[in-house]
């Protein structure tokens, strides 16, 4: 419990307030009928199993923040620091400002931020792990940094930036509203050392002093309607029609008169900026990612096209023709696929704890993903096994009877398997990926990527042989073309949309056209091109050498675009985040301190990348080092049965959690 010092202020304690029984968005203050219920149980803050003497425990809580009244002091980013111990490069608070007008009628407007414990919090309906949890205590969102294994993707789905991965730990944290002092009746150490008087707490909807407004928006503020975040405003000065952000995102905030005079998101960038090709901002922590997306895609479109080709007359693709060609395709997929897996448990901070994707089915479109990636697998390994009879003793006909078996029920946890993958996407916070885009994106490089697979593997073999090839190649470059053509169509309907849609939608594809313009029409070119090379090949019979020359060097073009397409795809997106400040939360400084040395000195608060990789598998080397002695120390079966009780508790926690 925390220490409350005998010269403790007033301003630093909670006042107790009346509030109306519901907030802003119709939610209860209140968060549970029957205190009684939960008389007697603690917080185990820091594992004190005290329990906390607030009259107001079981009320939602929030901040108040008065921009009007920020000096940018820092010191409410300072305070909680401190309070948590947090190493330079991480801060669970952050104050940012908007800036407009010209001098001598230069404004600023300050804007400090930390997690909103939110009514509705994404984070935790994202976060596989079930690392956070929304207690009737406060209301107060709090994150288990231990059970994370730093996926980062509550940080994707976050509108506020709040949740922090820290690549050295390899794991998320972020504020805990300070439940600490508020079970002794203090305000959180952000609130408490403000010394302006702008950022104050309390219970949702209690007005603080010397404060008249309440609102649930300010500019700067994203949607409020994706969490239900809870902050409340006050600003009057009044600001210019257009503020700016002093960091690079490429986005501005401009008053709409006929919308209240809110401040809606445009696009920060000029149409006539020149076009650059950028191809060295492609890469991104993400890149394991591009791979993993494309490889899983072309795998599971190569396994339907061998499983459904002979329905469309491509006998050639069937066991009793092909057997080795088709046995030596299907053991290089699988393996293409484990090592596409690999890439993708390699990205997490934690890579051991895989297994806890798994804890959060009911909400995490992650743990959907992996859960439907794992039945496919599993499922694919077992089509292999059986279609190629490779179990002794088993009758020829019932084991490619299994194998059929085992194939349907794959294609299904495939096709179910993508779908997972993109509702990943659908993220409103990052407006460039909410589109039905990644939907024809990702199925359409199932079908046009599967076919160029399997077009690798047969088209050269059948050509070296004698066999014919064209006909495979005819049908193999329609499929492309169909693929191809559902990418082109959703990709057109994507630009288009974002430029009406306006918002971080528009910015990214303002980013797209012009730092990347020549990069992405580029690649636009290449499919359209591709398309008519394939549609020609498709009917066209040159002979059989010079039809494979053309489909080779086409497919070479094709898989190069929609590698740099899935790059693009990641490196362009703008989330909603808060503004930063000309050095702190700002992309474009952390990149200068990088090239500059600056992040050599670690008060900068910039990680060198290569300090941190080092730093990253250091500690991820040391942890498994101690998981290892601990098997060791306790028998391999007991830590067995220690794994399996984790997985069976974490499984109940799914079944029975709200």
């Amino acid at each position: 419990m925390f220490e409350v010092r005998q010269d403790e202020p007033d301003y630093a304690f909670i006042p107790d307030a009346s509030t109306p029984k519901k907030n802003k968005y119709g939610k209860r203050i209140s968060l549970t009928d029957d205190h009684a219920e939960l008389a007697g149980q603690s917080l185990n803050v820091n594992g004190d199993a005290s329990i906390g003497d607030n009259p107001n425990r079981y009320k939602q809580h929030g901040f108040h923040f008065t921009a009007d009244n920020c000096i940018a002091c820092h010191a409410c980013e300072a305070a909680c620091s401190e309070k948590n111990q947090l190493p330079a490069h991480i801060s669970f608070r952050s104050v940012g400002y908007l800036e407009g007008g010209s001098y001598p009628a230069y404004k600023r407007m300050n804007i400090s931020m930390a997690c909103n414990h939110c009514d509705d919090p994404v984070c935790l309906k994202g976060c596989p792990t079930r690392a956070y949890t929304k207690f009737a205590e406060y209301g107060a969102v709090l994150q288990d940094p231990d059970i994370c294994f730093g996926c980062g993707y509550c940080t994707w789905v976050c509108p506020y930036n709040a949740p922090q991965l820290d690549p050295v730990e390899g794991q998320v944290s972020k504020c805990n509203m300070c439940v600490d002092r508020l079970e002794v009746g203090l305000k959180p150490a952000c609130a408490a050392a403000c010394l302006g008087g702008a950022l104050d707490f309390g219970i949702i909807e209690a007005i603080p002093e010397n404060r008249e407004q309440a609102a649930t928006h300010i500019p700067g503020f994203p949607d409020t309607s994706i969490t239900n975040p809870n902050i409340r405003f006050q600003q009057n000065k009044t600001l210019p029609k257009e503020m700016t952000r002093p960091d690079t995102a490429p986005i501005r905030y401009q008053q709409d008169e006929q919308g209240g005079g809110e401040y809606k998101v445009k696009p920060g960038l000029r149409k006539h900026k020149a076009m650059q090709w950028s191809l060295s901002k492609l890469r991104s922590r993400e890149d394991p990612l591009v791979l993993f997306t494309l490889i899983s895609q072309t795998v599971l479109g190569a396994f339907l096209i061998l499983l459904l080709g002979p329905l469309f007359g491509l006998e050639i693709l069937t066991q009793s023709a092909s057997p080795v060609l088709v046995g030596v395709t299907l053991v290089c997929l699988f393996l293409l696929q484990c090592f596409a897996l690999f890439i993708s448990t390699m990205h997490l901070g934690k890579p051991h704890r895989f297994y806890r994707a798994f804890n959060n089915l009911r909400y995490s479109p992650v743990s959907r993903e992996v859960a439907s990636l794992s039945v496919f697998f599993g499922l694919f390994a077992a089509y292999i096994i059986f279609i190629n009879g490779w179990i002794p003793g088993l009758h020829a006909g019932f084991s490619s009877g299994m194998g059929v078996t085992f194939g349907l029920f794959a294609m299904i946890a495939g096709l179910i398997f993508i779908y997972a993958m993109q509702n990943i996407y659908r993220i409103k916070a990052r407006p460039y990926w909410d589109h039905w885009q990644v939907l024809t994106s990702f199925y359409g490089s199932v079908i046009s990527l599967g076919a160029i697979a399997v077009g690798l593997f047969f088209a050269p073999a059948l050509f070296v042989i004698g066999e014919p090839v064209l006909p495979l190649l005819s049908i193999l470059s329609a499929l492309i073309v169909i693929g191809l053509s559902i990418e082109a169509m959703g990709l057109y309907a994507h630009a288009k949309e974002l430029n009406q849609q306006g918002g971080e939608g528009a910015a990214a594809h303002q980013v797209q056209s012009s730092q990347f313009g020549k990069t992405y029409y580029a690649r636009n070119i290449v499919f359209l091109i591709a398309i008519q090379m394939m549609a020609l090949l498709a009917v066209v019979e040159f002979s059989a050498a010079i039809n494979l020359l053309l489909w080779l060097l086409t497919v070479v073009f094709i898989l190069a675009a929609a590698t740099v397409g899935r790059a693009l795809f990641y490196v362009l997106v703008i989330p909603t985040t808060m503004p930063g400040a000309f050095f702190w939360k700002n992309e474009g400084f952390q990149e200068h301190a990088r090239d500059s040395g600056l992040a050599e000195m670690q008060q900068v608060g910039v990680l060198a990348k290569t300090d941190y990789h080092h730093e990253h598998l250091e500690r991820a080397k040391k942890e498994i080092i101690a998981d290892w002695q601990a098997i060791k120390e306790q028998g391999f079966l007991v830590s067995l049965k220690l794994f399996k009780s984790e997985v069976q508790q974490r499984w109940q926690d799914a079944r029975g959690s709200r």
